[in-house]
């Protein structure tokens, strides 16, 4: 026998809302999932790894429009092996762009912490200022 979860169990799982794996289903996402005779959803880990893609695919910044056609492409079978496989080429580019963005974000923070953490010191930015012009200059 097949083990299957519930949706809310899946939902623990994925720390995803209710709401959201109906959107899921609803928009097509999680393929082959199947409801029961009194309709409630039965996930399987096939679907569970539809999940699993579906929030990674998000995380990167994927639309979900964008993440259908890949759900689609995926029941294609190797016909959209090449489609697939540009996806994630572009996808991974995108991705470093964004981490590029988040290290400047994270320097800048850096920065201010240790601007700060200075000027408590202190008492006052006064020096602080004076000091982080001289290391700018």
């Amino acid at each position: 026998m097949m083990i299957t979860y519930s949706i809310g169990e899946v939902a623990e799982k994925f720390n995803l809302s209710l709401p959201t794996i109906r959107y899921y289903d609803k928009e097509g996402l999680i393929p082959n999932l199947r409801k029961n005779d009194a309709g409630v959803r039965r996930f399987t880990q096939e679907n569970l790894g539809s999940l699993q893609m579906i929030e990674c695919l998000k995380n990167a910044g994927m639309p979900i429009r964008d993440i259908k056609q890949f759900m689609q492409w995926t029941l294609e079978g190797d016909a959209s092996l090449e489609k697939r496989y540009k996806m994630f080429q572009e996808l991974r580019v995108n991705v470093l762009k964004q981490m590029e963005a988040m290290q400047n974000t994270l320097n800048t923070i850096d920065f201010k912490c240790k601007y700060y953490g200075q000027a408590t010191s202190d008492g006052t930015e006064k020096y602080v200022k004076e000091d982080m012009h001289l290391e700018i200059s």
